[in-house]
């Protein structure tokens, strides 16, 4: 009998995801992927860990449904909110042989290497920033390093409303960047902590001294997803090679073709996908 190829699963709570999308294609374009943005719902960053989670949850096991062995929170706030509690009492449970993976851990083993201060700042939505994460996880690898958080509960609605090019923009820009700066003056490496961030990255340099780095998270996801394919051949005998990439949208299918392409360099027609809540 002929196995089914099946595809990897990438998920955000909208558009953002598809800047991790885009790194993960040009690195491994021969693989098949199924690219889920819960627009409908979004943004999470103000919901509560328990809303994030459900929400996570729902999105995660329609693209088990799909078929995919394999997914990519590509969501910095359910990757905060969601993602321990999915991999410790969900899969065992009920999906043992699936795997969940985030965009938090990947970033914390390598964020140390960008930092000659040892002081980097970390730019996010308010679930990422008050779940304190990202402190967590870099200080298993880099217990030395001094990590400041800034939260930026502007930004998404904004780019998400395709108004990042905007007057308005800068003015939210320069005030989180302020307030971040405020809290260490040696900060030289700053970290996009939001995979919607890194559209802002042309402004954002208007504002920031050349000699700090601005770490954004598809290249990191990217290879890192290199490296776990290679050591757990289990999952990636899997996963079909025809170089396919399906999107879907709970929201408005139009609206999202539309603004994805913004994020993605792929041709985008989504398939809208009603949600239960």
């Amino acid at each position: 009998m002929e196995t089914v190829k099946q595809s990897i699963g990438i998920f955000d709570s909208g558009y953002g995801g598809l800047t991790v999308f885009k790194s993960i294609a040009a690195k491994l374009p021969q693989y098949n992927y199924i690219y889920f943005g819960d627009n409908a719902r979004a943004p999470y960053g103000d919901h509560s860990f328990e809303t994030v989670y459900q929400y996570t949850l729902e999105c995660v096991e329609w693209l088990f449904a799909q078929g995919c062995p394999l997914v990519i929170l590509a969501c910095n706030t359910a990757s905060a909110k969601a993602l321990r509690t999915i991999q410790q009492k969900i899969l065992p449970l009920k999906y043992p042989d699936r795997r969940v993976l985030g965009v938090i851990r990947p970033t914390a083993e390598v964020i140390g290497g960008f930092t000659k201060s040892n002081t980097v700042g970390v730019l996010g939505t308010r679930g990422t920033v008050n779940s304190n994460s990202y402190s967590i996880e870099i200080g298993h690898f880099f217990p030395d390093l001094k990590v400041v958080q800034q939260s930026c509960p502007m930004w998404v609605p904004l780019i998400e409303n395709n108004e990042h090019n905007s007057p308005g923009m800068d003015y939210f820009i320069t005030e989180y960047l302020d307030e971040l700066m405020a809290k260490a003056t040696d900060i030289d490496c700053i970290l996009l902590a939001c995979t919607h961030y890194p559209l802002l990255i042309p402004k954002l340099k208007n504002y920031l001294s050349e000699n700090i780095t601005l770490l954004a998270q598809g290249d990191i996801v990217a290879d890192s997803l290199v490296d776990y394919l290679d050591r757990h051949p289990e999952i990636e005998s899997k996963l079909g090679k025809e170089g396919e990439c399906k999107f879907y949208t709970s929201g408005d299918r139009e609206k999202f073709n539309t603004n994805a392409s913004l994020f993605s360099e792929h041709e985008v027609n989504a398939v809208h996908v009603p949600l239960k809540s």
